[in-house]
């Protein structure tokens, strides 16, 4: 047997079996004993010359009785392992989809690092005229374009309940306290996203009137690695419905 094969069956042995595979064994166990049970009434004194005829009928009879016994609990045994594998495969599919939204609610929450094709904005602003309401305008047409993940100088990553202020002439964001050049990241259709920059009217223009600028780069890879600190709800519970 080759090594890898051996390697295989060992480890097969060795492993700890699950509580789906220990009820299938004891079900095909059940199975092997019934079928012992039928085949030793079958060999049961296979020398009938003796035997009267009312007797040997009584015997066919109670082997016809037992065999019936033996398939009807077969076929019991079969119908409950059929249940069981359907039941198996319905629990894998849950936590499947289970996995899928939360990779989903992660990504939205922004408790996850995540990479993707997007853009990246750098704004410059050498006269401190570029405020909060700012850079809350840029991130809202970057929403608005399908942006899935945003962050702000590597440091705040943009979600829902994301606030933006302004304390001693800095910038806040999410408690985070942001310094010139504000360097956007935003995870989408980079061309979608670049053309909601630079709209006529858009937070380009807005940026630029303000005495910066603000520069667009596509990428086929952005990173975003800053993660958002989810808190507890203070008065919003789950429901039911």
């Amino acid at each position: 047997m080759p090594d890898s094969a051996r390697s295989r069956l060992a480890r097969a042995f060795l492993a700890r079996p699950g509580r789906g595979q220990l009820i299938v064994a004891a079900l095909l166990a059940m199975l092997g004993f019934a079928a012992a049970v039928q085949i030793r009434f079958t060999n049961t004194d296979a020398d009938f010359s003796g035997q009267r005829r009312q007797d040997l009928v009584a015997l066919l009879d109670s082997l016809s009785s037992a065999s019936d016994r033996a398939e009807s609990r077969i076929d019991e045994l079969e119908q409950t392992r059929t249940e069981l594998l359907t039941a198996s495969e319905r629990r894998r599919a849950a936590i499947e989809e289970a996995r899928s939204r939360l990779e989903v609610l992660s990504v939205l929450t922004g408790t996850v690092a995540v990479t993707g094709p997007g853009i990246t904005v750098s704004v410059s602003d050498p006269a401190g005229s570029v405020t909060a309401a700012s850079l809350l305008n840029g991130v809202e047409e970057l929403r608005d374009a399908g942006a899935e993940s945003i962050e702000i100088n590597d440091r705040a990553r943009v979600v829902a309940a994301t606030w933006f202020t302004e304390v001693g002439g800095r910038i806040v964001v999410d408690g985070v306290t942001l310094r010139a050049p504000y360097v956007i990241d935003a995870i989408g259709s980079p061309h979608t996203l670049s053309e909601a920059m630079i709209f006529p009217g858009g937070f380009a223009d807005e940026v630029k009137e303000l005495g910066g600028t603000a520069s667009i780069d596509e990428a086929d890879v952005v990173r975003i690695t800053s993660l958002h600190e989810a808190e507890q709800p203070e008065y919003s519970q789950p429901t039911d419905r």
